[in-house]
């Protein structure tokens, strides 16, 4: 296992193993995008359209993740494709890529932090869901703030304890659909009932693509094992097995999920007001079952705020060490954390205290618009770089088969997932209550560019004017 030294320098530590980035990468996707807004997605597309539009958010998380294995298996080091983009497509571009993943996390995070104050606050309806939100960012911050190691293990057993748990409701909600165990509000077997008795499509073709920004926001946390290369021992072997279990199962664990929930709540019943996941084992009837589905779905998102953190963390780490941005970000501890970025990501949190002064689930949708928004750009930006790099990498001589992990189908992938990811961020303006992702995404981009392109102009006139006075004195 391979291990930085000079840490106090400003390097990290290639701590993780594969069965750690293979549950960190599960870690930030399996959160509060399937267990709470996959309410919200069916509620609006209905079951036929929610299963539909997490069939396309699938293919187009896969396309992305196909893009950013070659990337990273060729050049390993943690918060990746922001230095592909700088490389490849421009310094202005990679810095804004930077700014706007770790708004993508730090905006998650007060979203996962809601979540979770709305679960605890069924269990304790006394209480407000700011205190607890409070409570957990404390918690999670703690957590990364030990060590690389102590954060993946401890990640390790929270994505476990989800995926054993999803893979017991796809079962057993399945003996349910299929009436082999009984279903309040059923006489019989549901099968397909829910599926077709309002129709298809009951809001019309078209919510299911309106609904493509929060499914974005369920997939978003795939690109976790390109942020985690650096910290990661032999990255070649690692990444590509762990792109493709991990989107693999992905697909298995959320169509089978939306398929088990559509088919035993009818779609007007659903929501993120309660996590689907927890209505349909009260519905079941086991005993304490819902309970235990909230714990699970708590464990769930505290799990993907976790990966969040850590995510953004590293990412402005990696701004500071392209130099970028103050070099404050870059220093390390003794145990190889960049505690000032930390301390700066976990701020973020704080948006879920917002919660104090407006209803919980309204932050909660804001939040998700916001961070899928802002992660699908990052997605066309991944794309993009690869499709640049492609075109360097033969344009300098290269042979294609020295490549380890090669994206299939050049440049259709590429161009596929750019064209589709464009189309995710585009339909938003049709859906007002995800509009107001685009009032505050947009005018971010604008400001990272001028903020990147300012500051590159007083670095070269501070440069200008101390060559000035050496050639003076000289």
């Amino acid at each position: 296992m391979l291990e930085t030294k000079n840490t106090t320098d400003g390097q990290l530590k290639r701590t993780m193993k594969s069965r750690h980035l293979f549950m960190i990468s599960l870690g930030g996707v399996i959160g509060t995008g399937l267990f709470l807004s996959s309410g919200y997605t069916i509620n609006q597309a209905g079951p036929v359209g929610t299963l539909l539009a997490y069939l396309v958010g699938s293919v187009i998380v896969y396309l992305v993740m196909l893009c950013l294995g070659e990337l990273t298996v060729k050049m390993p080091m943690t918060g990746s494709f922001h230095t592909y983009a700088t490389k490849y497509i421009g310094p202005g571009t990679g810095f804004t890529m930077a700014l706007l993943y770790w708004l993508t996390w730090t905006v998650a995070l007060g979203s996962e932090f809601t979540a979770a104050g709305l679960i605890m606050q069924s269990w304790f309806p006394t209480t407000t869901v700011w205190a607890w939100s409070a409570f957990f960012i404390v918690f999670l911050f703690c957590l990364n703030a030990f060590s690389v190691r102590f954060f993946a293990e401890t990640e390790f057993w929270f994505s476990s304890i989800k995926v054993i748990a999803i893979i017991l409701f796809i079962l057993i909600g399945g003996l349910a659909v299929f009436g082999i165990i009984p279903v309040d509000g059923y006489t019989e077997a549901p099968l397909f009932t829910n599926f077709v008795k309002d129709g298809l499509f009951p809001n019309g073709f078209g919510a299911v693509f309106l609904t493509m920004l929060a499914v974005n926001f369920a997939f978003s946390g795939t690109e976790l094992i390109s942020v985690a290369s650096g910290e990661t021992a032999e990255p070649e072997k690692v990444i590509p097995k762990t792109i493709h279990t991990t989107v693999l199962r992905l697909i298995v664990f959320f169509i089978g999920s939306i398929f088990v929930i559509s088919a035993l709540i009818p779609w007007k019943e659903a929501g993120v007001d309660q996590s689907p996941f927890v209505t349909v084992f009260n519905n079941i009837g086991i005993p304490y079952a819902g309970t235990i589905m909230n714990f699970v779905v708590l464990t769930a998102i505290l799990s993907c705020a976790n990966s969040g953190l850590y995510a953004a963390t590293r990412m402005l780490w990696s701004l500071s060490n392209e130099k970028m941005i103050s070099k404050a970000f870059g220093k390390v501890n003794k145990n190889g954390i960049p505690m000032k970025a930390l301390i700066v990501t976990t701020f973020g949190g704080v948006l879920s205290l917002i919660s104090s002064v407006i209803p919980a689930q309204t932050v909660y949708i804001v939040l998700v618009s916001i961070s899928g928004l802002a992660v699908v750009i990052v997605w066309m930006g991944i794309a993009a770089s690869q499709f640049m790099f492609r075109r360097t990498y033969l344009k300098e001589g290269n042979n294609i088969k020295d490549l380890k992990f090669k994206t299939p189908l050049y440049p259709i992938v590429p161009i596929a997932a750019f064209v589709l990811c464009f189309l995710s961020c585009v339909l938003v303006v049709f859906d007002p209550s995800q509009r107001m992702a685009l009032f505050y995404t947009i005018p971010f981009v604008a400001l990272c560019y001028i903020f990147y392109y300012m500051r590159q102009a007083i670095l070269k006139r501070k440069l200008s004017l101390k060559e000035g006075v050496s050639s003076i004195r000289s």
